[in-house]
């Protein structure tokens, strides 16, 4: 059973970016302190919501500061980076780390970035099974040529290789990309707007029950239940609200809107919040309807350091040690950490065709 943290680094009413940063780096520090198992960096473009644009850049960072967590991305977009560019860095994050990195990847969505970045809108509709193929033969290669709809190029040398590449995991919002992941066979990585049902019918369409999937949770423990809920209720649309204006399209499509104060609702009724009891049950109860084994938990939403840093060593002290004691009699045989096998030689590739 693993247990990570996951960092969006937004950045508070009243913060600059650097003091979202600076408490983003802290609470990754806190939380191997804390007993936790990784700590997962979200990636963002031009909103408060999240002051990270380069989740790589933070994580090789978050390496140095750390020595014993893994520190993954969740994710790193490939519709507006280039897949080798990635998979340069992924591998170089590996190998300087002592395989400590994880590298989660996902489709985006049709924003702004496309158009900053140039990539443009057939990058998202039509080219992540592309570039997600071209990451992973760079990753698995010595050699590797390319012949596809979105990237060409002759055969050159992989530099840095990793003889044992970073573990994958693909972001999963629709049947059509979870088929991307099991095509692949990766696991997923599911998101926090929905709940344990919905993560388990994505497990059972993914067919490999015993994939290394990851499952992101927003976590707040306190002495009761409603003490957790007033806490997030009062400070947690401060920062969504706004943060969530961000998400501008790239063409005329209708703009998302979302209630900040219902959203935060929504998550408060889905994930570990409340006492330490509460969480616990949460927990188990996820574990036990899911049979993902790899949680990761948003630590930050009530919108202050000092209330990051007291949440992250509360779960820590008070909830991982009771939720692991009772998930370890049902843990079964051990399963592997790192999703697919990753091996080496030379690739010349045709794009496989995306399937969604």
């Amino acid at each position: 059973m693993r247990f990570g943290v996951f960092l969006l680094a937004a950045r508070y009413p009243g913060q600059d970016d650097a003091a979202a940063l600076a408490r983003t780096v802290e609470a990754a520090v806190a939380a191997e302190r804390a007993g936790f198992d990784d700590v997962w960096l979200a990636e963002h473009h031009f909103m408060s919501y999240g002051v990270v644009p380069s989740a790589v850049t933070l994580a090789g960072h978050l390496l140095g500061l750390t020595s014993r967590v893994h520190v993954g991305t969740a994710v790193s977009v490939l519709s507006t980076q280039h897949p080798v560019a990635l998979a340069e860095q992924a591998a170089l994050l590996s190998l300087v780390s002592g395989g400590r990195f994880r590298l989660g990847v996902g489709r985006g969505g049709p924003w702004r970035d496309l158009e900053v970045f140039g990539t443009g809108l057939p990058r998202y509709e039509t080219g992540f099974a592309e570039a997600l193929d071209l990451l992973l033969a760079w990753l698995r290669s010595d050699r590797v040529a390319w012949e596809g709809e979105q990237f060409r190029f002759r055969e050159v040398p992989v530099v840095p290789r990793a003889p044992e590449p970073p573990p994958v995991a693909v972001a999963c919002t629709s049947p059509a990309t979870e088929a991307v992941a099991a095509e692949r066979g990766l696991p997923m990585l599911l998101g926090m707007h929905v709940g344990d049902d919905e993560k388990a019918a994505a497990v059972a369409r993914h067919g490999d029950a015993g994939a290394a999937h990851v499952s992101a949770h927003l976590a707040q423990v306190a002495d009761t239940r409603a003490a957790a809920l007033d806490t997030l209720l009062r400070e947690m649309p401060r920062w969504l609200g706004p943060g969530l204006e961000g998400y501008v399209p790239v063409d005329d499509r209708p703009r998302p809107r979302r209630d900040a104060a219902a959203y935060t609702r929504h998550l408060c009724d889905l994930h570990p919040v409340g006492s330490p009891d509460d969480c616990v049950e949460a927990i188990v109860a996820t574990v036990r309807r899911t049979g993902i084994r790899h949680l990761i938990l948003l630590v930050e939403a009530a919108g202050s350091r000092a209330a990051t840093l007291e949440n992250i060593a509360r779960l820590g002290a008070e909830v991982l040690p009771r939720a692991r004691a009772l998930l370890s009699a049902r843990e079964g045989p051990a399963r592997a950490a790192d999703g697919p096998g990753l091996h080496g030689g030379a690739v010349s590739s045709r794009a496989a065709p995306e399937t969604g």
